[in-house]
């Protein structure tokens, strides 16, 4: 049975993940800060462990929990927005600081914690959930604080493409599209059902000449 990990799993589209993963026959662990939220991703049929992303110990504690373990892929989903109303001479540093340990060191510490249960599978796929929004080629001028952690994230995963390549590991970045969840909105444009589902035939499509590229989640490639 193919294992799926998604670092943030108790809501939105990694929640969606783990329920129609495992839905597939898959084992999907997911991780969640709160015992309470995990019962979620326990209803949705995977595996709960308790993980603080944005620290240090507690992805320690997560590596030693699955060190043992094969993780065919694992979703790097953990993320904030922060502040939505950026102007040019109004920068919250500290939380712009916040959003660049969640959205960035965070993924990279559950990618070192991990990274040998990935290497052992057969897929080795690894995946940071990013947004069309980090990509220059796509720049909008305003959001600056979110979108500088994506287009961060995704030099991170670029990087990592090319250092795991000698080990048959894929690295890809993933766009979800706008998706009605918490973050998203309302408003959004697409269900996360519907992310989630064009999320899933991307990931179990990745090979080796994925490795490096940056997706949509209806599998066309996005600019960097």
């Amino acid at each position: 049975m193919p294992t799926i990990a998604v670092a943030g799993a108790s809501r939105g589209i990694g929640l969606e993940l783990i329920r129609q993963f495992s839905a597939g026959g898959w084992r999907a662990i997911g991780t969640s800060r709160e015992m309470a939220k995990g019962s979620a991703i326990s209803a949705a049929g995977g595996e709960v462990y308790l993980c603080d992303v944005t620290d240090a110990a507690s992805v320690a504690r997560l590596g030693k929990g699955l060190a043992k373990e094969t993780i065919d892929i694992l979703v790097c989903n953990a993320g904030i927005y922060g502040p939505r109303d950026w102007n040019l001479g109004n920068t919250d540093y500290a939380a712009w600081a916040e959003v660049m340990q969640t959205n960035l060191f965070a993924p990279l510490r559950a990618i070192e914690a991990l990274v040998e249960p990935v290497a052992r599978s057969n897929m080795r796929t690894i995946a940071l959930m990013s947004s069309r929004m980090g990509s220059i080629a796509d720049a909008g001028g305003n959001n600056v604080i979110y979108r500088t952690s994506k287009a961060a994230l995704n030099a991170l995963g670029k990087n990592l493409a090319i250092m795991l390549a000698p080990r048959g590991i894929n690295v890809v970045s993933l766009h979800p599209g706008w998706v009605r969840t918490d973050m998203g909105g309302p408003s959004a444009a697409i269900a996360v059902e519907e992310s989630a589902a064009g999320l899933k035939k991307v990931l179990t499509g990745i090979g080796p000449g994925d490795t490096g590229k940056f997706f949509n989640y209806d599998g066309s490639e996005i600019a960097w």
